[in-house]
Formats: C-alpha cells, structure tokens, sequence
C-alpha cells in the first residue's frame, strides 16, 4: 500500500485547527482511556488502519489492556466495559454511522444518563474530530507502521 498524499505537507496549515480541536479534546477531562476506546473504535468503523494502529498503541502505553483493545470490535457482548464507556462506544458509533443510525433518542438518553451536559458536548466533539482524522487516513491512505 502506498500514501496518495503527504497532506501535512501539502497543506501545514490545515492542520493547525485540528491540532486545536485535539488539544481542547485533551484537556476536555473525559478520561484519557476512554477518549483511546472512542478514538480506536470510530477508527475500525471507518477502516483508517493508520488511526487503529496509533491509538490502539497509544491505549496500551497508558496502560489498556490487550483484551479490552480486542474486545473493542464486539463490546456489546464483553463484560470488561463499564456504562460510561458502554454510553460513550454507543454514541460514538452512532455518530461515526450517522448516515445509518440517525443519532437514535435510545443512544442519547444512555450517554446522557452517564455524562453531564459539558461532558456530552465535549464527547460528541471527540468523535467528531476522530472521524476528520479518518477521513485524512483513508482518503489519503496513510499508511501505519509496519514492525
């Protein structure tokens, strides 16, 4: 597989507004854990291997588990995810396949019940931001490292 497009190269500065968003994402004070989770699921829904490769990494050197991380794909079926992040892995997919789901009144009222107000906007904003990266990944076809 071979890169289309080094897009940070071609275009610096349309970087700095994502780098932003992922500052504010950061400091937002949704668990660091919880923010690898939504990252690398959104990112295996969208197939950015790029994106699963790095926050799949990223989870584990701030201490994920292997079997959470290969859980992920079928975390309806596993015990080893809290509410709050069953919440935040319902929303993120209903978000990442809007298309699809249209944002179902179910799916917000179970992340609702397990996030305030502020937490909700700043979780939707991860997604959202996750998904921008994914479409960088895959419309460019980064490729990730291979060990």
């Amino acid at each position: 597989m071979q890169a289309r497009l080094d897009a940070h190269a071609v275009a610096p500065e349309a970087f700095k507004p994502m780098m932003a968003l992922e500052a504010h994402v950061r400091a937002s004070g949704l668990e660091h854990s919880l923010l690898h989770l939504i990252k690398t699921r959104a990112s295996q829904l969208n197939g950015c291997a790029y994106c699963v490769d790095m926050h799949a990494k990223e989870a584990r050197a701030d201490g994920e588990t292997e079997q959470r991380l290969y859980m992920l794909s079928a975390w309806r079926e596993s015990p080893v995810y809290s509410a709050r992040e069953r919440a935040a892995l319902a929303w993120t997919e209903a978000l990442t396949l809007l298309a699809e789901s249209h944002a179902p009144d179910e799916v917000y009222e179970a992340v609702t019940a397990q996030f305030s107000q502020a937490e909700v906007v700043n979780l939707t904003l991860a997604i959202a931001t996750i998904n921008a990266w994914n479409r960088f990944g895959v419309g460019f076809r980064l490729v990730h490292p291979v060990a």
